[in-house]
Parts: C-alpha cells; structure tokens; sequence
C-alpha cells in the first residue's frame, strides 16, 4: 500500500510532458473539467487525464478489477474529447491533491483542471475538497470548471476577468490568454464571464498560491464562470 502523500506514476501512455492536466474520475462534474481543459487547450497546451488511486489492492483479482476500472475510466474521458490518444495517468497516492500535485511537477504541467464540487449550482465555479487542498500553499496553478460547462454546447473562453486584489501575475496570465484566444477583457461584476484570473494575495509566498479572505467571499457570492488561481508571482504560460 502506497503511504499518504507518496505518489507513483503506475501508468503512462505516452512519455511526454503536458502543459495542462485533467484530474478525471468520471463523475459529471469532471466532465466539467474535460470541458474546461479542452478551452484552454485553444491555446495550443496539450491535455492528459489523470486518476489518482489510493492504494493497491493486496488480492491480486481485486487488483485487476481496480486496474480495469482505472483504464476504464480514463479511456471514458478520452472518449468524451474525442482523443483516444491523450496521455493518460494512473497515480498511486493516499492523498489526490498531493497525488496531482507531484504528477504535476513531474510532468512540468502549467495548471491542473478540475471540476467543482457535486453540490455547486450551474454557472459557477466552487473547488472540491482536492482543489482546495492546493489552493492552500500550493505550487501549480488550478482551474476550477464552472459547474454544467460539459452541457452547453456553445462553450467558449471570449471573456476574460481578473478578481481585484489579485497581483500581477493574474494580470499577464489573463492578458496571455485573451491574446491567444482571441476573448475580450472585461471587468469582474455580477454578470457572467467566461474565466475569472485569480492571483495570490499580497504577502503570499513567491511561487505559491494563498487567497485572501475577500477574494473568496467574492468568488462565492459574486462571480459566475470557470476560475484560474496562479501562484505568486508566476503567470500562466500556455
């Protein structure tokens, strides 16, 4: 069994680096983030997909069934973009923020791309309890899906936000991406927006992600669309 914390690429189906990776274990909602990553991939990033397992199974028939459904799930998700060939990862890891976090830094990924939370209501964007883990003190930039993004099928990235207070890290990010993507910046209201760039808060250690206090509340109560959270001092290169 795989220690809390130690992750293991167990599978990798092509040996190459990407840019942006999917944590996907096919739920709905990570449909989501397939969506989102797809988006952002406009850019010219390349995608994979990634299921974070807990632990090997010490029955070797239980193992085979886990192994299955691992395959099965990503293979799902390559389905759902149309891309068989996708990179694919399976990670051992007892925790699935610390297990995309190293599969991260071992890829050089610029961002992982999640879904949010089962509960959250269409058109907004609220990060599980993995995303969250590494929007405390984490080191990789985290785009969180809009809730529903998977149903509208005229999905887009044609404008651009970035939530006050946030350094200028949000700022380049956000003007990169309008620039390749061809979306507008427009300012953060209580209207929708495409993607909302979020940087760390003044203070928060360079190459890290800390929020403040102001900047949930006005994510939570104000803002509709996917979110972009980067690190400190480290804009988004896609």
């Amino acid at each position: 069994m795989a220690n809390a914390g130690d992750a293991a690429l167990a599978e990798d189906s092509r040996p190459m680096s990407s840019e942006l990776i999917v944590s996907y274990d096919g739920t709905p909602n990570d449909d989501d983030a397939l969506a989102l990553g797809r988006l952002l991939a406009g850019t010219g990033a390349s995608l994979s997909l990634a299921y974070i397992r807990h632990s090997h199974e010490f029955d070797p028939a239980r193992e085979e069934l886990a192994r299955h459904d691992a395959t099965r799930r990503l293979e799902q998700g390559a389905a759902w973009l149309g891309d068989p060939d996708v990179a694919k990862h399976v990670v051992f890891s007892g925790s699935t923020g610390e297990g995309l976090e190293q599969l991260a830094e071992a890829e050089q990924a610029a961002a992982i791309v999640f879904g949010s939370d089962y509960r959250t209501a269409p058109g907004r964007a609220e990060p599980g309890t993995s995303a969250e883990r590494l929007l405390d003190g984490g080191s990789v930039a985290i785009a969180v899906a809009a809730a529903g993004l998977r149903s509208r099928g005229d999905a887009g990235i044609t404008s651009i936000a970035v939530a006050p207070g946030s350094d200028g890290a949000a700022e380049q990010t956000a003007a990169a991406l309008a620039a390749k993507l061809g979306a507008s910046m427009v300012e953060l209201s209580g209207s929708a927006v495409d993607l909302i760039v979020v940087g760390s808060q003044p203070g928060a250690s360079p190459g890290r992600i800390t929020l403040s206090g102001a900047t949930r509340t006005l994510l939570n109560s104000a803002s509709r669309g996917s979110v972009l959270v980067v690190p400190m001092g480290v804009p988004l290169s896609l």
